[in-house]
């Protein structure tokens, strides 16, 4: 006889790493990011247009950025989650926070930060702002060691993510250390977030990450590049307690798969040469010197920083561990402009729902056998690329049985 008592488990799409650019006010909180990337403006992307059910906002330390969000719940256009977070139709918004740290002999690198609920976040801000410059803006420096921050996070219920961790701006590995038990408890650690230049099998090459959860987030700076990188999750309904169990892998629920760009696309994928703007060939990569323009400087790139840290000669991936899918965000496809989009999104309602649901033949009769073909293979991981390095995406061709 069936259990009743057993919640039904579906599945979410999730990107947990999403910026404020700005107060309703017009108050500046990362001074890069989208002036509309407001907290009640990525609501309404994640949820009507993206498709996305589980958000990670990760500037909600900003008391600015929480005057905002208690306004959204006076006036009843948001709920609190009971399980943690703020819920906006089908979407639930988790509470982060993206920290730099940066301890003596060591570069900076960031942090992700998330709390239960609004008042832990407060509480946590309210810590912060006696360690930090400016507790107002995003991914601030605090003055604290790292075990610090981490016991903090973890005294209030929160999750301590490493984010980024390859990437040479500001990624733990990529920046700040070898190996992440050098630098934190590994028993405080959550999960660890890849970053646009690496996947599963990269990170495979580090022992010392066999026994995390991988995650997979967009870093979005704008509203169209929410969902450019997220997870599949398998949960009972989207908020920080089901989060939790699913990186922990806990009564069925768990990360599903990780979709994510190709890491040639990625931007900081390869060495590149900052003074004629070269990716440098892999026969060079080890040279202290450009060996096109002499230069020395150079940004060293995600696969060869892995390479050289690496503590296993072939990467391991576990059975275990949920597939990492390659996939091209629509917005990168070649002929997907704007107006074929919003036919999309008219027929099928959501960028998830175009990605994972709409058929073929269906995207066919919409816009066309070609650039169906091209979303097919958008999907499917088959398009043709070029490497990106130092900053600049890699690009997008054409699919590959289309290649003379």
């Amino acid at each position: 006889m069936e259990d009743r008592n057993v919640p039904a488990l579906s599945t979410y799409y999730c990107d947990l790493h999403v910026h404020i650019g700005r107060t309703t006010s017009g108050q500046a909180v990362k001074i890069s990011g989208s002036r509309d990337l407001t907290f009640a403006g990525i609501a309404r992307e994640a949820s009507e247009r993206k498709g996305i059910g589980l958000v990670g906002i990760i500037d909600t330390h900003s008391p600015s950025v929480q005057r905002d969000m208690l306004d959204c719940l006076h006036s009843g256009e948001m709920t609190e989650v009971s399980g943690g977070g703020i819920r906006y139709r089908d979407t639930a918004i988790l509470l982060g926070a993206e920290i730099e740290l940066r301890e003596p002999g060591r570069r900076e690198f960031h942090v992700l930060a998330f709390m239960p609920d609004l008042r832990a976040m407060e509480e946590f801000s309210t810590w912060m702002s006696r360690h930090m410059r400016n507790v107002n803006l995003s991914s601030q420096r605090i003055y604290v060691t790292p075990r610090e921050l981490q016991a903090e996070i973890l005294a209030r219920g929160g999750l301590l993510i490493p984010a980024h961790i390859f990437t040479p701006h500001k990624g733990l590995y990529g920046s700040a250390t070898n190996r992440m038990a050098d630098v934190f408890d590994l028993d405080g650690i959550a999960a660890v977030e890849l970053g646009l230049s690496a996947d599963s099998e990269m990170a495979g090459y580090l022992s010392e990450l066999e026994p995390f959860t991988f995650l997979t987030n967009s870093d979005a700076h704008s509203l169209g590049k929410i969902g450019r990188e997220y997870n599949e999750m398998t949960l009972t309904t989207p908020s920080f307690t089901e989060f939790k169990l699913a990186l922990e892998g806990r009564e069925g629920r768990g990360v599903a798969a990780n979709y994510g760009l190709n890491p040639r696309l990625g931007k900081y994928h390869r060495t590149y040469c900052a003074g004629c703007g070269s990716i440098i060939d892999e026969a060079f990569v080890t040279s202290q010197r450009c060996p096109y323009c002499g230069s020395v400087k150079l940004v060293q790139g995600v696969l060869d920083r892995i390479i050289s840290i690496a503590d296993r000669e072939q990467p391991k991936v576990p059975g275990s561990r949920p597939p990492y899918r390659y996939q091209v965000p629509l917005e990168f496809i070649p002929g997907l402009g704007k107006a074929k989009m919003n036919v999309l999104l008219e027929a099928f309602g959501s960028e998830m729902n175009i990605l994972h649901r709409a058929g073929v033949e269906e995207l066919s009769e919409k816009v066309g056998a070609d650039l169906a073909d091209k979303i097919a293979a958008a999907r499917s991981g088959t398009l043709e690329l070029t490497a990106g390095g130092g900053g600049t995406y890699g690009k997008v061709a054409a699919p590959l049985h289309e290649r003379p």
